[in-house]
């Protein structure tokens, strides 16, 4: 007699799901599907005119000249040099920025500050005024700079004649520093709150609670919970506060065009003028990556501040 021995299959392993399961093979391409138009945007436009500055700025790049003849590090050079074209006015404008930044910061970061820890708290309206706070910012910089010219016109604006004065607010110092930083501290202060907002409204309230146990009054609270448990956000408010200051140019276009004699003139203002009017290309790209690199250096310190406090 012959035995039949039946082979009993194997049973399927059932598929191992949740956080530690291997991807398929074949899904390794989707995140990078997804990341495709971003990647995509960020080469074109953001990459490839990184690069093509680059080439720019070691050229005399002259859009009414044929050639464009390699210069090397001359364009560079020339804005250390004290005896070329480009220096005083370049520094003199790198001063300007220097200036507004060291001056529209600090507002900007501790006045959003206690506006946030403000409207955190419950009170009947609170909505409104988180709005009401929030709402110079959706609109665009030259409605914001043709309604303060109006306001601040030495002969006809409002704020002359609530004060009783005639102070050129745009045409002269140190008033046309204190018109824009003042504008664009009335402008942004709404956007920071939010951030900030936002921060408070992420930390534990069990901590809050533990400090009163203890014993701690409203300063401590604020000292030794909400500045730590802030840390990260006030990390991102300060570096974007830095940066978008540094960049300013709208407000200074619009409301002071520069006055009085250039001296609040933007880096950038003076950049685009050199590259858009002047058509001096390569030496704008040049002061455009030097402003860069001391961007850069301005953020790493920074983060190197807040990571030693951590």
């Amino acid at each position: 007699m012959v035995s039949h021995i039946t082979k009993a299959r194997p049973k399927a392993e059932p598929e191992a799901t949740g956080p530690g399961a291997a991807v398929p093979r074949s899904g390794k391409a989707t995140p990078y599907l997804f990341l495709a138009p971003y990647l995509l945007l960020f080469c074109v436009f953001m990459l490839a005119p990184a690069i093509t500055g680059i080439w720019v700025s070691l050229h005399d790049w002259d859009f009414l000249l044929e050639g464009k003849p390699f210069v090397g590090l001359d364009n560079y050079i020339a804005l250390f040099d004290p005896a070329s074209a480009v220096y005083a006015d370049f520094w003199m404008a790198m001063r300007a920025t220097g200036i507004f930044t060291l001056f529209s910061v600090p507002f900007l970061v501790v006045l959003p500050l206690g506006l946030a820890l403000l409207l955190n708290r419950r009170f009947r309206g609170r909505t409104f005024f988180r709005g009401l706070f929030f709402a110079p910012y959706v609109l665009g910089v030259a409605v914001v700079c043709l309604m303060w010219r109006l306001l601040l016109d030495p002969n006809l604006g409002v704020v002359n004649w609530i004060l009783g004065s005639q102070v050129a607010w745009t045409t002269s110092l140190p008033a046309g520093w204190v018109a824009l930083v003042g504008v664009t501290v009335w402008w942004t202060l709404g956007f920071n709150g939010v951030i900030y907002l936002a921060g408070l409204q992420d930390i534990p309230r069990e901590l809050y609670d533990a400090a009163k146990v203890d014993g701690a009054n409203r300063w401590a609270e604020f000292r030794n919970v909400t500045l730590p448990g802030l840390r990260p956000v006030m990390l991102f408010v300060v570096t974007t506060t830095i940066l978008a200051s540094a960049n300013m140019f709208g407000q200074s276009y619009l409301l002071t065009d520069g006055a009085p004699g250039g001296e609040t003139r933007t880096a950038i203002m003076y950049i685009l003028d050199q590259g858009l009017t002047q058509y001096k290309m390569g030496s704008a790209s040049a002061m455009s990556y030097v402003l860069t690199l001391v961007l850069i250096l301005i953020s790493v310190i920074n983060f190197r501040v807040f990571r030693g406090r951590s």
